[in-house]
């Protein structure tokens, strides 16, 4: 695990307004480095918002996040983002530019640039072939760019990776595959994580902790054990009813 030796993220009583709506509302919560944790909500509950001040692609209207104990707002934009491998849903590949490009474009920005041989070694991380490296984003399928995705995210050796729905435009069979993938990356690189989903049943699998989110505010803080075992209160147990509810009807049909 890598970092300071206090939390690898903290907010600090962080809000964000637009115009009249409260987005995100006095958030506190400090993250330690090396947890893969998840931010859970239904649409509008403000968690992409809160993740996305980390990287500044938001910027607060009140409160600050510290990340390996500095403030954000006060460094280089550049710098910051080298640190922090970012994964959205929309993946987001640069369509004029080959697989191997877009993979070591974030450090060809930071005046670096990774070789041949560094590219093939992140594409085999996401489990991909090294010869995919020539080939066009167009001529890969949804789930083959999201691991391209993520071997960008990858390739400056962040200390943080935060992933905003990673995996929501992907089919089940991939989606659950590369799930397991980024949580197997996150441990054997000591990553520090932070996942956006409103899909429960994928924080309970992939997360060590799971934040739910209401209304701009952070209502539940628990161990996905305690979520199953019921705890969290009303807002964390609706999203849990969701999976558990599946997995009932799911045993009925095997009966």
């Amino acid at each position: 695990m890598r970092g300071s030796e206090g939390p690898a993220l903290a907010f600090e009583n962080v809000a964000k307004s637009y115009g009249g709506t409260r987005a995100v509302q006095g958030v506190s919560v400090q993250i330690e480095p090396g947890q893969f944790v998840a931010l859970v909500g239904a649409s509008g509950s403000g968690k992409s918002t809160l993740l996305k001040t980390v990287n500044r692609l938001v910027e607060p209207s009140a409160g600050r996040v510290l990340f390996e104990g500095e403030d954000v707002a006060g460094l280089p934009l550049a710098a910051l983002r080298r640190r922090i491998g970012y994964v959205f849903q929309s993946i987001g590949l640069f369509p004029h530019m080959t697989v191997a490009e877009n993979i070591g474009i974030g450090p060809r920005l930071a005046g670096q640039k990774i070789g041949t041989s560094r590219v093939s070694e992140l594409l085999e991380l996401v489990e991909l072939d090294a010869e995919m490296a020539r080939r066009m984003p167009e001529a890969l399928s949804g789930g083959q760019r999201q691991r391209v995705g993520v071997a960008r995210a990858l390739a400056g050796d962040p200390h943080l990776l935060l992933m905003d729905e990673p995996f929501g435009a992907l089919d089940p069979v991939t989606r659950d595959s590369l799930g397991e993938r980024v949580r197997g990356l996150h441990q054997e690189f000591g990553l520090t994580t932070v996942m956006v989903t409103h899909d429960m049943a994928e924080a309970l699998l992939l997360a060590d902790r799971v934040l739910v989110m209401d209304e701009g505010q952070i209502v539940a803080d628990e161990h996905p054990q305690a979520l199953v075992a019921g705890g969290g209160g009303e807002i964390a147990q609706a999203l849990v009813a969701v999976p558990r509810h599946q997995a009932e009807r799911l045993a009925e049909l095997s009966r």
